[in-house]
């Protein structure tokens, strides 16, 4: 068959990213903090944007004010001496001479008065406390720089992860001399900081310890297994004591600090700012956008009025004003988009989970992103882009958007119940069980059956592990 080449017509169409719309999917799925940042930095670089300021006005009516009073306050004085020149021929030196300044004390002169509680104090860190007791223990010059070496290597939980040889070769010193100083610094407070695994952790703190510890450190030398899986008689009898006796260590190795580090860790509370808030209103619930903080843009008059009337400016000028204005106005569309989905997707929110907003997170509904999608006339990428990294204040708490999107569990009239809620009896069941004789997972499969949830055994493993619930041989609790 001979092959030939020929030219044909074809009509089709494509979806193409253009830079604004790449520009407006990622004003989508930025969080609020992001979005702010982002519109700042816009207002940097772009000249033609600038932010409404709601108070300008008032500001202004202000100040005039306060010029009038001002003025009218120094008419009396103007008439008392009219004559300008006496202000100039004014003895200022015998002025300053019979008015000294005042003392420091009452805020005057040159000095700064420091305001203490303007002061801010800094946290110590684990690092800080370990170097300050370096330097109070007499060491010489090389040892002191092999604890320091051995210091920066000690993690935020105490522990030292990298193994010594390594240390050694990336530090250029002999790892016999960085393993003869880590026990000085075993012996530094917190007790058990510099050890290099849990193990080493509890036997620096029960050496520490004011008494008789042999069979203390041999239980955790020897039997550390099975006190994690608190297996105590497996232990009695290996070390051939009495039960009571065993029970009596592991209440001592319980109470020990398993990272020496957590005291010195950093305690600042993360502060969520919500997107969108939702209120009740006599029977019904109101979605409000929450637009404190965020800039109000527009674009500037006198860039304007360049384009319109100013023939002085040069071709260069007028087409970079263009494309500035271009991105400017784009972006002002993209940020009202933005806010508009994010409004249509909690209200659609708000009407399938009237139930939770009524009644609380056990009677959340399953849903899906495409429930959302279909009923607000969107693609689920839409949804799934404006539910994530965004909160919303309800009349229940603070949650995330994703927070309504879950799977359905099927009951045994044939109705589905949300993961959500199923996770909410797991977290009941465990927190009312017998601590003595913990619930299995086998069991709660059981106890869920009989409320008619239908659920795998595996699956309540599964929503354990998300809940962080140990399994029930480490809930177990003899004492």
């Amino acid at each position: 068959m001979a092959m030939q080449l020929k030219t044909s017509l074809k009509l089709s169409q494509q979806l193409r990213m253009t830079p604004q719309l790449q520009q407006a999917i990622k004003l989508l799925q930025l969080s609020r903090i992001q979005l702010e940042e982002a519109v700042r930095n816009e207002l940097i670089e772009n000249p033609v944007l600038e932010e409404v300021q709601d108070s300008v006005e008032g500001e202004a009516e202000i100040i005039k004010d306060e010029r009038q009073a001002s003025e009218e306050k120094l008419d009396p004085a103007k008439e008392a001496d009219p004559d300008p020149r006496s202000q100039e021929e004014f003895d200022w030196e015998s002025y300053v001479e019979s008015n000294p300044k005042p003392p420091a004390s009452m805020g005057g002169g040159n000095e700064e008065i420091m305001n203490y509680e303007n002061f801010i104090s800094a946290n110590q860190t684990l690092s800080d406390h370990l170097t300050w007791q370096a330097n109070l223990a007499g060491f010489n010059e090389e040892e002191e720089a092999l604890v320091n070496i051995l210091i920066s290597y000690i993690d935020d939980d105490g522990y030292i992860k990298t193994d010594l040889a390594e240390v050694a070769a990336e530090e250029d010193v002999d790892p016999k001399e960085l393993e003869e100083m880590l026990p000085f610094i075993h012996e530094f407070d917190p007790a058990g900081v510099g050890a290099r695994d849990l193990k080493e952790c509890l036997l620096i703190q029960a050496k520490h310890l004011q008494e008789d510890t042999n069979d203390l450190v041999y239980l955790v030398n020897n039997h550390l297994k099975d006190l994690e899986k608190k297996n105590y008689n497996g232990i009695a009898k290996a070390m051939n004591v009495e039960l009571e006796t065993v029970i009596d260590m592991c209440k001592i190795i319980l109470s020990m600090e398993p990272k020496p580090g957590r005291s010195f860790m950093s305690s600042d509370t993360q502060f969520v700012t919500p997107d969108v808030y939702v209120y009740k209103v006599g029977d019904e619930y109101m979605v409000s956008l929450n637009e404190d903080g965020l800039p109000r843009l527009r674009v500037s008059n006198l860039y304007k009025n360049i384009l319109k009337g100013d023939q002085r400016s040069s071709d260069k000028t007028q087409e970079y004003i263009q494309d500035k204005l271009r991105a400017a106005v784009w972006l002002i569309k993209s940020i009202h988009q933005r806010q508009r989905t994010i409004y249509k997707v909690t209200e659609s929110i708000v009407k399938h989970q009237k139930k939770f907003f009524d009644m609380g997170p056990a009677h959340i509904k399953p849903m899906i992103l495409r429930d959302i999608a279909n009923d607000i006339g969107m693609h689920e990428s839409t949804v799934s882009r404006v539910t994530t990294n965004k909160y919303v204040h309800t009349p229940r708490g603070i949650f995330e958007l994703k927070y309504f999107f879950n799977s359905g569990i099927s009951k045994t009239d044939g109705d589905s119940l949300a993961s959500e809620s199923v996770k909410l009896k797991i977290k009941q069941l465990v927190s009312e069980e017998d601590p003595k004789h913990p619930l299995s997972d086998q069991k709660i499969v059981e106890a869920l059956k009989k409320d008619g949830i239908k659920i795998a055994r595996r699956t309540v493993a599964k929503y354990r592990d998300v809940l962080k619930i140990l399994p029930s041989s480490k809930r177990k609790k003899y004492f």
